[in-house]
């Protein structure tokens, strides 16, 4: 075989151009800090980089989600403690509505106080957050859920709940309807005498402070009887709502827990996510360095010998 002139430049270039390209890759890593700046660098590295760079930003926009959740569910149960607060204040004045002793202006009385309370409860009701969207709507956020006209309180709100997703295969509610809190009662509500059941917070008020508002004559033990029976059902009704809104309460709560250890769950993955994308494409600095240095003493190694090479007789007989 016979080694021409050309031959040996074109190898000695070769090896030349290799090792300096390899030494430039060095430097870009050690520039850029990771190992894998483009696919040809490592393809399956590359390809496993995509999919955990998908995990990460699904583990993102759970967190995003989880933060939206929470500020929500923390919204409702803070108004629902407001609620809990003013149905407790509507129980103490059926009670005291109970005596026997109250006159008509007691009563009168009673019922004004009665009155403060339930137009508090559905302000609450009918409260918003910081963007103006109902809280109690359901996903028909942009309307107040409760509307009174002539004949009491009406819901017109959505029927569905709002729900988030907050974490692979998790959704949750994160946004009651008002029938949920103020029309609906828990499995063990108290009945009325006639098997049926108060679910209506409004209508229960409405009823009751109807009762104290009318007068009762000395003597007629039929009205009495009436107003009794009415203020011991607004008893039941009300006990009946108070237990709802607790329900709902305890759900809440559960959930801000569920979401707090979520948010732990999800930092955990972050850092394993982390940690799998370092292992893919972030440069080793010491072996980098290591590799960067010898590569360049090979590439002048390289110069030099091709250098000595053009000195060679070979190199004369073609000048």
């Amino acid at each position: 075989m016979r080694i021409s002139t050309q031959m040996m430049y074109q190898q000695n270039m070769r090896g030349i151009t290799d090792s300096q390209s390899a030494w430039l890759g060095y430097g870009e890593q050690m520039s850029t800090g990771k190992r894998v700046n483009r696919p040809s660098d490592d393809p399956i590295a590359a390809s496993q980089a995509v999919v955990v760079s998908q995990a990460q930003a699904q583990n993102s926009q759970y967190e995003l989600s989880r933060t939206f959740a929470t500020q929500k569910v923390s919204l409702e149960e803070n108004i629902l403690g407001q609620v809990t607060t003013a149905v407790q204040g509507v129980q103490e004045k059926l009670v005291n509505a109970g005596n026997g002793t109250l006159s008509n202006d007691d009563r009168a009385s009673l019922a004004t106080d009665l009155q403060g309370l339930r137009d508090q409860l559905l302000n609450l009701a009918n409260s918003t957050d910081g963007n103006g969207r109902y809280i109690f709507a359901g996903y028909k956020t942009e309307s107040a859920p409760f509307v009174e006209g002539a004949s009491g309180v009406t819901y017109a709100g959505g029927e569905e709940a709002i729900t988030q997703t907050v974490d692979t295969a998790r959704s949750m509610i994160i946004g009651h309807t008002g029938k949920q809190v103020f029309q609906t009662v828990t499995s063990n509500a108290v009945k009325e005498p006639d098997g049926s059941v108060q679910s209506d917070m409004f209508a229960t008020l409405d009823k009751a402070i109807a009762a104290l508002k009318t007068p009762i004559e000395d003597g007629d033990d039929t009205a009495r009887e009436a107003f009794t029976a009415a203020i011991d059902s607004a008893n039941r009704g009300m006990r009946n709502s108070y237990n709802n809104v607790l329900t709902v309460r305890a759900e809440l709560g559960t959930q801000l827990t569920e979401l707090t250890a979520l948010d732990a769950s999800g930092d955990d993955r972050t850092l394993t996510l982390t940690q799998q994308m370092s292992d893919l494409v972030n440069v080793d600095y010491n072996a980098v360095i290591s590799s960067y240095t010898m590569q360049q003493a090979a590439l002048q190694a390289s110069y030099k010998t091709f250098s000595d090479m053009q000195g060679m007789s070979l190199f004369q007989l073609n000048k």
